[in-house]
């Protein structure tokens, strides 16, 4: 019995020994097979060759760098009012129209005065006899034939004639409206025959030459401002166009909130082509000039991890080039162009365009068909 039991077990040991070795055999077959497959593979791709991906290159060059800000910044007038009236009345005489230029203490609107200056005259005439009786009197004074006290009180009834066509006249001059100053009238929608109040709007006046900028720029940049600095603005409106202007004025205070300090530019504006109100950018340079490797932004992809660039290198045992990533660090920016401060150097061929499919060794084939933007100071395209 016990020699049966020890033959059964040695039977089940062999089996297991022959599973374990076919196991084997197996997996050994299927690792060969995998191993052979890729070795295949790789043969067939290096026969075949991997297509070069096309891109465009630029070389890395140091460019002279200006410090700059661009801030938003809102036009406005050097001086400007909402033209209104003293006293109420109808619109006698409309002498401007909506846009023109007029000229200071030109005659704008006149409202109907007719009473007053009717009273004026009454008043002169009243002055010119006042005035006759006070020259008669005085000649008689000094031939003693009136008293002195008569003469005084001829002098007195003068001078209060005199006061009172002032008066008059000022109430004559209260009914028209004349522009304060120089500069360029607005939409009016007052006509002759139309009766107005007192304090009704009759127009708009703005003085635009020169026209004022206000933007703010950060408290760093305090120990760099000064009045009289030289400035640039473009808008939009005018892409091809750069008005100059200066530095007019700097805020005593810095906003607590933003730790901003607002600037106050005076931009030159003779030909009128910029209106109060009018979105603009305005750019400042500060400091000195600095040298920068300068890239366009098209070469650089910006990851969580980092900003990264693709070289060329050009191996001796390849014919074609090949790409390789490498991290940067960047810095300012102007328009198209950033600032590279570490990660390139001077020389290095660096791809501007077609870099999403690359990967680093990758073949690449360099075209200039179409380059990409470069531009410190680009204009909207659709322009």
């Amino acid at each position: 019995m016990e020699s049966h039991n020890s033959e059964s077990k040695s039977l089940t040991k062999k089996r297991m020994i022959i599973m374990l070795i076919v196991f084997v055999i197996v997996m050994g077959g299927i690792v060969g097979f995998n191993v052979f497959k890729q070795h295949a593979i790789k043969k067939y791709m290096s026969s075949m060759g991997i297509p070069p991906q096309t891109v465009t290159t630029t070389v890395v060059h140091y460019s002279e760098w200006i410090p700059t800000i661009d801030e938003v910044a809102t036009l406005r007038a050097l001086r400007g009012v909402n033209i209104s009236t003293e006293s109420a009345g109808l619109v006698k005489k409309v002498k401007f129209h909506s846009g023109q230029q007029v000229k200071k203490d030109q005659i704008l609107l006149i409202i109907n005065n007719d009473a007053e200056v009717a009273q004026l005259k009454v008043l002169k005439a009243n002055l010119s006899l006042a005035k006759l009786v006070l020259e008669r009197d005085r000649k008689q004074y000094h031939l003693k034939a009136i008293s002195l006290a008569q003469l005084q009180s001829d002098e007195a009834d003068y001078q209060s004639k005199v006061a009172q066509v002032q008066a008059q006249q000022a109430l004559v001059e209260k009914k028209i409206i004349r522009a304060p100053f120089s500069g360029q009238i607005g939409i009016t929608t007052v006509n002759p025959g139309q009766y107005i109040n007192v304090g009704d709007k009759i127009a708009t006046l703005q003085q635009t030459s020169p026209i004022l900028v206000d933007f703010t720029v950060p408290q760093q940049q305090l120990r760099f401002l000064k009045t009289k600095q030289p400035i640039s603005l473009t808008t939009d409106v005018w892409p091809k166009r750069v008005f100059k202007g200066e530095i007019d004025a700097i805020s005593s205070e810095i906003d607590q909130a933003t730790r901003n300090i607002a600037i106050q530019g005076a931009i030159t504006n003779d030909q009128h082509q910029l209106l109060p109100g009018m979105f603009t950018m305005v750019h400042w340079q500060y400091g000195t000039a600095q040298s920068y490797l300068t890239l366009p932004q098209t070469a650089i992809t910006f990851n969580p991890y980092g900003a990264t660039v693709f070289i060329i290198k050009h191996p001796t045992e390849s014919k074609l080039p090949v790409a390789q990533q490498v991290f940067i660090t960047t810095g300012a920016t102007r328009g198209d162009q950033v600032a590279v401060l570490s990660g390139i150097k001077e020389g290095d061929e660096v791809v501007t365009s077609g870099q999403l499919k690359l990967k680093t060794g990758i073949p690449v084939s360099i075209s200039h068909l179409v380059e990409p933007t470069n531009n410190p100071a680009p204009t909207p395209q659709e322009h």
